[in-house]
């Protein structure tokens, strides 16, 4: 499958809400819990068919930021192996939630879920071919099949925020998977967390320009982990 690059990414637009998070430790609407909480425990994406994942905070895509920091792409894009037939990967829902948003995007649907458990968290997944209608407030269950992937025209991605004192927070998939499910992926030599992570300071250090959504530069950091 030949996969031409300047077709692999959309401008994705932000969640309709926003968040921040100012304190360590922060009190949910639903359970006190320290934050990021570690409570993902399904995969969203069939990992075996990914070749390699985008860096929290990379230079990849477009400018996807929250209300503390810009011109970074804070999420993650799973791009699938070219030996598979992208439009065969499977897309589920990580978590017991609800359908907060939906529409559709230049390429397939875009879901927000909101976790039941951790009601101040919004998981963001892009570009699905549904595989039944969803609509606003439909529950959805932890595994639950949502669709496929829409194919090779972009990768897949996911976006994890926080909602806390009307402000929006962004933090990487990485921060927020159980152990259990962390240790897929380290089946696949990803050795920790923090390798999927560009931290502030370093991504700081070197600044990404921006015209508007669109990066003037990918920077000089590797912006990609490949799986084995």
């Amino acid at each position: 499958m030949t996969i031409i690059a300047s077709l692999l990414f959309s401008a994705c637009d932000k969640a309709s809400e926003t968040v921040a998070i100012q304190n360590p430790i922060v009190t949910d609407s639903v359970i006190a819990i320290p934050f990021p909480p570690k409570f993902i425990a399904v995969n969203y994406i069939e990992l075996d068919k990914i070749e390699r994942i985008s860096k929290f905070r990379s230079g990849i895509g477009h400018d996807y930021s929250d209300d503390s920091e810009s011109c970074r792409s804070m999420k993650h894009y799973f791009q699938p192996k070219n030996t598979v037939d992208w439009s065969l990967v499977k897309i589920f829902s990580p978590v017991d939630g609800k359908v907060v948003r939906i529409f559709d995007e230049w390429a397939g649907t875009q879901v927000q879920i909101q976790s039941k458990t951790v009601q101040s968290c919004t998981i963001i997944i892009f570009h699905i071919a549904l595989q039944k209608q969803l609509i606003v407030g439909d529950s959805i269950s932890a595994g639950q099949l949502l669709g496929m992937h829409i194919g090779s025209q972009t990768m897949s991605d996911i976006a994890i925020g926080f909602s806390l004192q009307n402000k929006w927070r962004l933090v990487s998939y990485f921060d927020v998977i159980s152990d259990s499910l962390f240790q897929q992926y380290s089946t696949k030599g990803i050795s920790s967390r923090t390798q999927c992570i560009i931290s502030k300071e370093v991504r700081d250090a070197d600044s990404l320009r921006c015209s508007g959504e669109t990066f003037g530069s990918s920077g000089t950091l590797e912006n990609w982990v490949v799986l084995k």
